[in-house]
């Protein structure tokens, strides 16, 4: 990761309008955003799967009715857990979302780490087959039988490039690069490698990373650990009772309320649901990470480096004039 790359506009050439501050989960972008909302006029503009969802709270690390009184936040709480979000709708709402808060002479920044989103943002999005349910539930029913990992062994032989950034039980994006695959006889990578539409503006893209990884597992950890005692598992059980749903939604299938699910269907005890799940965030981490190298326009910042929102909100205020 660099500060400027060949697919955006260079920071130091054309002026932004937008900022992002994108990093691993539990890197500490949130706080550090509310901080910088301190000392700048900025509003929040989640880039986050997870936080779309309402009544989703406790395990997307939602901000709190405190912290959104106090500074505005954007593309939370869009659509109920029965419902789908798609990086081209994000695509539309941030920018939307962005024209909005500057025409209020406020500045927009970014903070999340769904790098699908980003990278939808920042680059475009190709236009990628529509969603077909037979095909999908042939692929559901297949993966039923030979499990997920069976299946992104297929996906490897087709597409390595996509497979490489999966998890073997990545089920929402193992079945769409799949579908893609059988549907158009293209690979999911080839669409994304296509020339789409240029973002009308320029962003200054921030990647904040700890340096030591043990120290992020360990922020990981006690993050996990707060939910739970927070409610999480309560959470999830209301969610069951207000909406119908099922463990194929992507909803059900985000980090964290994907274990909690099993937990309560019975699959394993409390212990089990803490180590499951806390494996899954660090190879979500670990995803995150490696989408961050592969944007050179993103310009890296050391999570634990002191006084970081000084520095940063100097670099936002300057580049804002």
């Amino acid at each position: 990761m660099s500060p400027a790359g060949a697919e955006l506009p260079a920071p130091d050439t054309v002026k932004p309008a937008a900022f992002c501050l994108l990093g691993p989960t539990a890197s500490g972008k949130s706080r550090l955003a509310l901080q910088l909302a301190e000392r700048l006029p900025l509003e929040i503009v989640s880039v986050d799967s997870g936080q779309v969802y309402r009544g989703m709270d406790i395990g997307t690390a939602k901000p709190s009715a405190e912290e959104r009184r106090r500074v505005p936040h954007h593309l939370i709480d869009l659509i109920d857990p029965t419902g789908s979000y798609s990086a081209g709708r994000f695509r539309d709402d941030a920018i939307a979302a962005i024209e909005a808060i500057r025409a209020r002479g406020r500045i927009a920044l970014l903070v999340g780490g769904t790098m699908l989103y980003y990278r939808a943002l920042a680059h475009g999005i190709a236009a990628l087959p529509a969603a077909d349910p037979a095909l999908r539930a042939e692929i559901d029913e297949q993966a039923r039988r030979e499990g997920w990992p069976s299946l992104h062994a297929q996906l490897a032989r087709v597409d390595p490039a996509t497979a490489r950034r999966l998890a073997p039980n990545d089920a929402q994006r193992i079945e769409r690069a799949l579908e893609v695959y059988r549907a158009s006889g293209r690979t999911i990578s080839s669409f994304h490698c296509a020339p789409s539409a240029r973002l009308p503006f320029a962003l200054l893209s921030f990647a904040l990373v700890p340096a030591n990884r043990a120290r992020l597992h360990a922020r990981i950890a006690a993050r996990f650990d707060r939910m739970l005692a927070g409610g999480l598992i309560e959470e999830v059980q209301e969610l069951r009772r207000q909406y119908a749903l099922h463990a194929g939604l992507p909803s059900v299938r985000c980090v964290g309320y994907r274990q909690v699910w099993g937990y309560l269907e019975g699959a394993y005890d409390r212990a089990a649901l803490r180590d499951k799940a806390l494996a899954a965030t660090r190879q979500l981490a670990k995803r995150q990470l490696t989408w961050l190298r592969s944007l050179p326009e993103v310009e890296t910042l050391d999570a634990d480096a002191p006084a970081l929102e000084i520095g940063l909100a100097a670099r936002l205020r300057a580049a804002a004039r």
